[in-house]
């Protein structure tokens, strides 16, 4: 049953970005290279953006083709955020394939560490989320992003973003509207404390 109702997130996609989403076919050393207009804060742990205050997503083990495809939703706007908007915008197709070739191949190191909620609970919430993300947030869909190990406050961002509707997506918006805070609190604390997931660029 949820897998037949997950079959048009394979070609809709999901999180906003995934329309025009290629595959990765880059050079890691070149993305190492171009990545470094982006470590300044995708690199240093603990980095939060401010106005809201959240951790900015950690990217090392993040699927390519994701990466891709979020790169071009904000080079068009479809994400709204003024850097990365500003860093995007400049980058060719083969820059942001080299950049995502480069973030595929870092290794998880550091520990997960959910801030708040409860991960228990979130497990059980997490079964609808499973078709596209994976049970434990380390899916193998490319075009979907990994979850595991993200950090939980930006987790949380994400998901209130889709209940506003300030990020767009028909079919996370629907996911989205009727959690309550404290489901998407749970769902935070338990992706983000899934092993082998995502990591800090640089903390290989």
């Amino acid at each position: 049953m949820i897998r037949s109702m997950f079959k048009p997130l394979m070609t809709i996609g999901i999180l906003g970005v995934l329309t025009g989403a290629a595959l990765a076919a880059g050079d890691p050393a070149a993305g190492k290279v171009k990545f470094t207009t982006c470590a300044g804060c995708h690199a240093i742990p603990g980095y939060t953006n401010v106005y809201p205050s959240y951790h900015v997503p950690r990217l090392g083990g993040q699927h390519p083709d994701y990466i891709i495809a979020a790169l071009k939703a904000y080079q068009s706007g479809e994400r709204q955020h003024p850097t990365m908007h500003a860093n995007a915008f400049s980058l060719s197709e083969q820059d942001q394939q080299d950049i995502a070739a480069y973030l595929a191949g870092v290794k998880t190191a550091e520990a997960p560490s959910p801030v708040r909620g409860n991960a228990t609970a979130g497990k059980t919430r997490s079964a609808t989320c499973a078709a596209c993300h994976g049970v434990d947030g380390n899916n193998a869909i490319p075009l979907y992003p990994r979850l595991a190990g993200q950090h939980e406050d930006y987790l949380r961002k994400v998901l209130t973003d889709y209940q506003s509707g300030g990020r767009k997506n028909a079919i996370m918006q629907g996911m989205a509207a009727p959690l309550s805070t404290q489901d998407i609190a749970d769902l935070a604390a338990y992706f983000a404390s899934q092993p082998k997931g995502l990591t800090v660029v640089g903390q290989e």
